[in-house]
């Protein structure tokens, strides 16, 4: 029998949840799903392997999709100590990922609300996909996200 495999959230650690979460919100439309997390106990100690830890935050619907995968923003009591500046050939995770109707007004949005540029806006055909629209950016706390949109050829 074949296993059952579903794809269900992205997890962003935050310095600020609710901050976070809030930007997610007003830029992309994001909503929250209830209940808000606070979770503690020696069963998170040993699924972390941290001793003591709480962690607070949320679920956020993402845009798009009725009953999709989530971004899930949690904050810890306990920060890791080698946070630095996301690069976007880091190793692992890099970015996530939004399909817009207009990508300038995103911007605007994204840098209103405290976020900031990481790349230059690109407009560029691709043969046998289309043509994109894209921009690297940082969220309030230096995570990056691309903004795109694609007509197709």
């Amino acid at each position: 029998m074949k296993n059952m495999i579903k794809f269900v959230h992205t997890n962003l650690i935050a310095k600020d949840w609710k901050k976070l979460a809030k930007f997610y919100m007003d830029v992309f439309d994001c909503e929250p799903t209830r209940p808000e997390r606070d979770l503690s106990g020696d069963w998170i100690d040993k699924m972390t392997r941290i001793p003591g830890v709480r962690v607070k935050g949320i679920h956020l619907k993402l845009p798009g999709y009725d009953n999709g995968p989530t971004l899930e923003i949690f904050e810890y009591n306990m920060m890791s100590k080698t946070a630095k500046d996301a690069l976007i050939n880091d190793p692992g995770f890099s970015h996530i990922a939004f399909h817009v109707s207009n990508v300038e007004d995103i911007i605007d949005k994204l840098i209103a609300n405290g976020g900031g540029l990481y790349g230059e806006l690109i407009e560029k055909e691709i043969k046998g996909v289309g043509f994109i629209k894209a921009i690297y950016a940082k969220d309030p706390e230096g995570n990056i996200i691309e903004i795109q949109n694609w007509k197709k050829e």
